[in-house]
């Protein structure tokens, strides 16, 4: 048994010696009384931390400069190093005024207002009551100087075909200011996160408002644009920094001169090392230009850093017997990849264009207002466009993580969802897990309803099964290698099974796998996804999302029961296992240079 399947065993005590989980907002189940209660839908953090998790509470001037909003079960100090940034409060304060043609006095105050993933984001308030927001990114935010001038960029084009997106009063994409620090000044949009309205709504309002994304979604992903990258002013993109990655090259115009398609800034393009690796980045004149750029980027990456590795996820490790895996394994699977890429191009070019899209469309991203006769929820604003790519729609399609529902095995994905007729009969507990699923259900099953209804080429290549493998394949060739290839060599093994439907020809798939060479990655992938539902179910119970983010309020709590709960798993195994459970264990900090 490996040290995950016994820590689920130990983290399934009884109830009294486990904590809540932490993720929820209340410590009972959720209640019904005639609208939705889904407070619990959309808290857990991805891999970066929610990238608005919003704090209204004062700071001292010192907390300006600090992340405050949580802790981190690993690597804890190092996370908050990450997004520590100093710089010159008053002159920011100068600036911001001067932006919105202010002068510096009619700052009445400046405070903390939320802390994502990437940024810091401040609330300027002046004396007449007026209010804009100041972002700022944090020291491990990349590509810097290009994540900034593309969002200021994107959010200025988006604007200018009337999309709800904030307005840019000011921005510097490089520190070399009076407040010493890169930022955006901006309009703040008077309303509420969805996420933070979302427990109390009514079932008629989460139709309407996902019904008003489908119609927005559709608006900003009908348009075609002449390249694949991310939009910039082209004067901001003539003045990017040279570095060791190489000379940007000159951006490809729209029709609407004032903006062009450059470099795409994807985090996963940029990430550690990767930044100084002179590769293409973009502007993408093909679709095949698209689908190449990251693997090649991950290639040049492994070919100059790459070094046997064990899985980052350590949950894993047991599955390769904790031995280093080499790179070269992952280097043949992104040239198998490489080898099929002129034919993984969509046929159908009607509906496979390069297109624009919001980067993470999640409920505390989009900002809903009353409507003015007050009687139902209106979209005003979508906002944390940093890292907006620009690629082909077959490659952009799919609904937004935490408003997709595939997981549940329960449900057939496109019938209207139903509470049980029994829903009375069962016990508290019961009733507010389905409700809960009825809850997911239902944002899933409107979304692609009205994905269907309002964005038809969407829809389309949403629902296309060989469109689906090819964003797998697209996704699994660009990731960061973690000492791991099985997804992308399982994802390619599916790819020579379902070749004629996948590429339209007859002529044989160039990469072949034997059987026994199939048998084993499959078995091993199966063993993976055990691992994982393993990890998965001993953070359910603690409480923690996959980044191991934690409330600063519950920290030392959770800490203190992880410590509990390690120490019984260890006094309950032997020498030679309680040494790779030590030396492995998920919660511990852990060295991250040789990721990067």
């Amino acid at each position: 048994m490996c040290s995950l399947q016994r820590a689920r065993l130990i983290f399934d005590l009884p109830a009294t010696s486990v904590l809540p989980s932490l993720r929820r907002t209340h410590s009972s189940p959720p209640t019904f009384h005639g609208h939705l209660s889904c407070s619990s839908l959309f808290a857990t953090p991805t891999r970066w931390p929610t990238r608005r998790a919003v704090s209204l509470v004062a700071h001292p001037r010192s907390d300006l400069f600090k992340y405050t909003s949580g802790r981190w079960l690993v690597n804890d100090e190092l996370r908050r190093a990450e997004r520590r940034r100093y710089f010159n409060v008053d002159e920011l304060r100068r600036l911001a005024a001067e932006s919105v043609e202010r002068k510096p006095d009619d700052v009445e105050r400046l405070e903390k207002l939320a802390e994502g993933g990437f940024n810091r984001i401040f609330l300027i308030t002046m004396r007449d009551g007026f209010r804009m927001v100041a972002r700022i990114p944090y020291p491990a935010t990349t590509p810097k100087y290009l994540a900034v001038a593309s969002e200021v960029a994107t959010l200025a084009f988006l604007r200018s075909v009337k999309l709800p997106v904030p307005e840019v009063y000011g921005y510097s994409p490089t520190p070399d200011n009076a407040a010493g620090t890169e930022y955006i000044f901006m309009q703040f949009v008077e309303g509420s996160s969805l996420s933070d309205v979302l427990p109390n709504l009514k079932e008629g309002d989460i139709i309407s408002i996902l019904r008003q994304l489908a119609q927005l979604e559709s608006k900003m992903m009908s348009m075609a644009f002449p390249a694949g990258g991310s939009l910039y002013f082209p004067e901001d993109l003539a003045k990017a920094p040279r570095s060791a990655s190489g000379p940007i090259r000159p951006g490809i115009a729209l029709e609407n001169k004032l903006f062009c398609v450059g470099p795409e800034t994807s985090l996963l393009l940029w990430y550690g090392r990767r930044a100084q690796l002179d590769v293409d980045r973009g502007p993408y004149d093909s679709s095949h230009a698209a689908l190449v750029s990251g693997p090649a980027k991950e290639l040049a990456y492994l070919r100059k850093f790459g070094r046997p590795l064990l899985p980052r996820e350590r949950a894993r490790r047991y599955i390769y017997g904790y031995e280093e895996q080499q790179p070269s394994d992952h280097i043949e699977n992104l040239g198998r990849y490489l080898d099929i890429t002129p034919s993984l191009v969509s046929r159908d070019q009607a509906r496979d264009y390069f297109c624009i899209r919001h980067p993470d469309l999640q409920p505390s991203n989009i900002i809903v207002g009353r409507s003015p006769d007050s009687k139902s929820y209106v979209v005003v604003g979508l906002i944390d466009w940093q890292h907006t790519s620009i690629l082909p729609l077959s490659l952009h399609a799919g609904i937004p993580q935490q408003l997709l529902n595939y997981d549940d095995a329960g449900w057939e994905l496109m019938t209207p969802p139903s509470l049980p007729e029994n829903l009375d009969d069962l016990n508290e507990t019961e009733q507010g897990r389905e409700k809960e699923l009825y809850c997911y259900r239902l944002i899933h099953y409107h979304y692609v309803k009205n994905t269907e209804k309002y964005n038809i080429l969407h829809y389309a290549t949403l629902t296309d099964p060989m469109d689906s493998l090819r964003r797998r394949l697209f996704g699994y060739a660009r990731a960061l290698w973690d000492g791991e290839t099985v997804e992308l060599k399982a994802t390619l093994i599916e790819a020579t099974e379902n070749w004629e439907l996948l590429t339209g020809v007859s002529s044989p798939c160039p990469v072949v796998f034997g059987p026994d060479d199939i048998r084993e990655t499959m078995k091993l992938l199966a063993a993976q996804t055990e691992a994982d539902g393993d990890l998965q179910a001993c953070r359910g119970r603690i409480g923690v999302g996959p980044e191991d983010w934690v409330s600063v309020e519950h920290y030392e709590e959770v800490m203190a029961h992880i410590e509990k709960v390690k120490k019984l798993g260890l006094a309950a195994i032997d020498e030679e296992e309680r040494a790779q459970v030590v030396a492995n264990w998920p919660f511990d900090d852990m060295e991250e240079d040789d990721y990067l």
